[in-house]
C-alpha cells in the first residue's frame, strides 16, 4: 500500500467523474489509495453561464479560450503545480500539445472508441435544413462539407443537457463522441457512428491522459496505466495537430491506427463552412509516431491546409 492518499484532480461533469474513478480503480487495485477533487474550468464556467448561452468557446476573449488550448485544463494544471493535487485525468483531446513547464504525461491509458456519432437521426435520413448541434467546429464543418443543406448550430453544455435538448425537440440530431456515450451508459442514444473518412476525429478522442508534476514519484506510479499502442497513435495525431499550430478549436482532424508494426494516419483540415478542405493519409513505422505525425502535417500544409488554417477568424 501506498504510504500516502493521492488526490486526483477532475471536472465535475458526469463524464469527467466517471473518467478519474476509472483512473482511481486501476490505482487502488494496484494499492494505491485515492481521492477525488473536482476544480471548475474555464470550460466550465462557459458551458454554464447565462451569458455564454449556445455561443461557441472560440467567441470568448481571453488568453485561454483565444486558441481553445487550455479552456478544460488550466484550473487543473495550475493545482497540479501548486501541489494541490498529486494527478489529473483528462480527455487527451481537451490537452494542449504542449505541456506547461514542470508537468507530463505519466500514462494514456487503452483508449475507446475514437470515432463520432450523430444521435436522434442518421445522417442521410435528417429532412432538408434540419438543425443540428454540436460544439465542436471540427465536426460542424466535416459535417456542413456532407450535408450542405443543414442547419448546423452550436450547442453547449454537458452530454446529458445536450441529450435534453434533442429530445425537447430543439435539435433533429447533435453530434457527439461516440466514447463518452459509451462510458456513461448511454449507448443507446447512438444512431449513427461515422468512419474517419466521414467525419475525422479529433486528435485523442476516446483517450484519457493522467498528467502529473515532472521527475514526480506520482509518475513513476501511474506509468504502469499506459497502454504502448494507444501512446502511439495519439502521439502521432498530436503531432499533426502541432505541425499545424492548431488547438482544439480549429477544423483539425487526425487519426491514427496502429497495425501489424505500423501505423496508419488521417487527417483533415477543413474551412468552418465545409466548402473546402485537404485530406491526407500516410503510414509509417510504429516506432516513429512523432515523426510520421510531423511529415504528415507538412505535407498537408503544403496541399494548401495554410491557406485554410490562415482564413479561421480569429475570436472577437
Amino acid at each position: 500500500m501506498h504510504p500516502r492518499v493521492l488526490t486526483i484532480g477532475s471536472r465535475g461533469s458526469a463524464l469527467a467523474l466517471w473518467q478519474a474513478n476509472f483512473v482511481a480503480c486501476k490505482l487502488n487495485e494496484r494499492g494505491i489509495e485515492t481521492r477525488i477533487q473536482i476544480i471548475r474550468t474555464t470550460g466550465d464556467r462557459l458551458q454554464t453561464t447565462e451569458r455564454a448561452g449556445d455561443v461557441p468557446p472560440s467567441n470568448f476573449v481571453g488568453d485561454v479560450t483565444a486558441s481553445g488550448k487550455g479552456l478544460f485544463t488550466k484550473e487543473i494544471e495550475e493545482s497540479l503545480l501548486s501541489g494541490e493535487i498529486d494527478l489529473a485525468v483528462h480527455s487527451l483531446k481537451d490537452l494542449a500539445t504542449e505541456l506547461p513547464p514542470g508537468l507530463a504525461l505519466a500514462a494514456i491509458p487503452e483508449r475507446e472508441d475514437p470515432h463520432d456519432c450523430i444521435c436522434g437521426s442518421a445522417l442521410m435520413a435528417l429532412p432538408l435544413g434540419a438543425r443540428v448541434g454540436t460544439s465542436s467546429p471540427r465536426r460542424a464543418a466535416q459535417i456542413r462539407a456532407l450535408r450542405p443543406d443543414l442547419a448546423v448550430e452550436p450547442v453547449r453544455g454537458n452530454v446529458d443537457t445536450r441529450l435534453r435538448k434533442l429530445h425537447e425537440g430543439k435539435y433533429k440530431g447533435i453530434l457527439l463522441a461516440a466514447a463518452g456515450l459509451n462510458r456513461l451508459g448511454l449507448q443507446h442514444e447512438i444512431t449513427e457512428i461515422f468512419s474517419p473518412d466521414q467525419i475525422c476525429p479529433a486528435p485523442g478522442q476516446g483517450a484519457l491522459a493522467i498528467e502529473t508534476r515532472e521527475s514526480d514519484e506520482v509518475h513513476d506510479l501511474c506509468a504502469d496505466l499506459n497502454d504502448s499502442l494507444t501512446e502511439a497513435a495519439v502521439a502521432c495525431e498530436r503531432a499533426v495537430l502541432a505541425g499545424l499550430g492548431g488547438g482544439c478549436l480549429l477544423p483539425v482532424g487526425a487519426y491514427a491506427q496502429p497495425a501489424s508494426g505500423s501505423l496508419h494516419v488521417t487527417a483533415i483540415v477543413i474551412t468552418p463552412d465545409g466548402s473546402q478542405f485537404v485530406r491526407e493519409q500516410r503510414e509509417g513505422p510504429l516506432t516513429e509516431p512523432e515523426r510520421l505525425g510531423s511529415s504528415l502535417a507538412a505535407h498537408l500544409l503544403s496541399m494548401g491546409a495554410a491557406e485554410i488554417l490562415s482564413g479561421v477568424a480569429a475570436p472577437k
